[in-house]
């Protein structure tokens, strides 16, 4: 059973990113107050649960959330600034855009960047702890895996409706064979490195 809350702040977000090993896209972040005490049955961390079980779930935080928000770190950025610091950027653009603002930050993982003067937790492995964290990891997952598939149409050789810009094997032979996209990071190995003979 995950916990509804760390601290005795009511207005405590649990705050999640997704996207940060990808090859392309963004790196999403959702940040979500929950009410005091909230418990749903099916709620947890986003990569245990179903594609179906996620969609369900979204609609329900989204109903029953104090507040919700999402940020994004663009793929420039992430080459300007590097993923860490656009994690943080991200984070903070989507908690930036909470209404009410939180009084608290329940950060999964075990490091963040401070925003403004809130007070926060990391927590490693949040996301199967925390209710708040997993409704962000809910959040920020189901959005970002939408953008890839709006972008899959447009660009149909990466695989991105299935590997939403991971590292696959058919997204890599896709940027073999077709080279890159405005949406590929240039700051990550894109293709593996040829090893000597």
């Amino acid at each position: 059973m995950l916990l509804p809350n760390h601290s005795s702040h009511i207005l405590e977000a649990g705050v999640d990113e997704v996207g940060r090993g990808c090859l392309a896209g963004p790196v999403v972040a959702a940040a979500v107050v929950l009410p005091p005490d909230y418990q749903h049955p099916l709620l947890n961390d986003s990569k245990k649960l179903s594609q179906k079980t996620r969609e369900l779930l979204r609609e329900d935080i989204v109903r029953d959330a104090v507040a919700w928000a999402i940020g994004e770190a663009s793929p420039e950025e992430i080459d300007q600034i590097n993923i860490l610091q656009a994690t943080y950027l991200a984070m903070h653009r989507a908690i930036e855009k909470l209404q009410p603002q939180p009084t608290y930050l329940l950060v999964d993982g075990n490091r963040f960047k401070p925003y403004l003067a809130l007070p926060y937790s990391c927590m490693v492995k949040g996301d199967g702890r925390y209710l708040s964290i997993a409704a962000a990891s809910v959040i920020a997952k189901t959005y970002r895996d939408e953008l890839m598939c709006g972008l899959a149409e447009q660009y149909k050789q990466y695989g991105w409706e299935q590997n939403a810009g991971y590292p696959t094997k058919y997204h890599r032979a896709g940027i073999a064979a077709h080279g890159i996209t405005p949406y590929h990071r240039l700051s990550f190995a894109l293709l593996p490195k040829q090893t000597a003979l």
